[in-house]
């Protein structure tokens, strides 16, 4: 498997390491004081655009202008995956800017740097398969399976629906207890420390 990493921010990089221990992994970033993660070959646009597989680790914002920046440069036979953590927005563009002969396999890896830092093993990842052959999905499906992660086949609005209660919910919670400022006790119980451990991912990943 070889696959090209757009961007190097915080999960782009923890991605880019991850995927690096079973796959070739290059990665572009537009910042050049961002390093790649080691095992990574940091390389130009150009390049990256060339590789079989691009995955984008882009804001959502930023999804329209980079689609539509790489767009003509990519062969026919590309696959491009997102990272987003909604689906059905970032599908509707790339149906929309990508040319008929790129694939697109939308993705949403449910954990980050902190929730992945002792291992991703049991771990969720959202597949959509949007426009890829059932054999090439079956490739990825079990590629990223071999991680231990727990890979789920859902439609982008079947995720977006589902999302919006077990993330959502999540995240808010998270956002609440950060505005607590809470702090760690030493008398802290263990559902304490559970809280404190929720603010973290939420606020962090």
């Amino acid at each position: 498997m070889r696959i090209g990493i757009y961007g190097l921010g915080r999960f782009g990089a923890f991605f880019a390491g991850l995927l690096s221990s079973k796959a070739e992994v290059q990665a572009y970033s537009r910042n050049p004081d961002r390093p790649a993660p080691a095992g990574v070959r940091r390389v130009g646009e150009e390049e990256l655009l060339a590789m079989p597989a691009v995955c984008l680790c882009v804001d959502i914002g930023a999804m329209p202008e980079v689609l539509a920046r790489i767009a003509p440069r990519l062969g026919p036979g590309t696959l491009v995956l997102d990272t987003c953590s909604v689906k059905e927005l970032p599908v509707r563009w790339m149906r929309e800017l990508l040319p008929p002969g790129v694939e697109i396999l939308a993705s949403h890896p449910m954990f980050g740097p902190d929730s992945g830092a002792r291992g991703v093993e049991g771990l969720p990842m959202i597949l959509c398969p949007v426009r890829l052959q059932e054999a090439r999905y079956r490739e990825w499906e079990g590629f990223f399976s071999s991680f231990g992660l727990e890979v789920h086949r859902l439609a982008p609005e079947d995720h977006d629906r589902q999302a919006a209660y077990t993330q959502g919910l999540t995240h808010y919670l998270g956002r609440v207890l950060a505005e607590l400022d809470l702090q760690p006790s030493a008398i802290g119980s263990l559902g304490y420390r559970r809280l404190l451990n929720i603010v973290e991912q939420t606020c962090n990943d």
